[in-house]
């Protein structure tokens, strides 16, 4: 099984500023401030959080699902 990234690159699809944050590992996060606009982020419809819609990689919950179900396909 791969590992879980924990580090992903957020885009604010207001002002495209991009920030690198580490992401929850118990939780998803549902806000995110960008710091250069101050834009309050949440999620788009269907995602978990703000790392699914955002974020250069999936939050770790959604990784690990991934990665648990390719398992299950070999």
């Amino acid at each position: 099984m791969a590992p879980i990234e924990w580090v992903s690159l957020i885009t604010c699809p207001h002002c495209h500023h991009e920030s690198v944050a580490t992401m929850p590992t118990d939780s998803c996060q549902f806000f995110y401030e960008c710091p250069k606009c101050k834009t309050r982020l949440r999620p788009n419809p269907g995602d978990c959080c703000v790392f699914c819609s955002f974020g250069s990689l999936p939050c770790p919950s959604i990784q690990q699902d991934t990665h648990r179900s390719q398992m299950n396909q070999v």
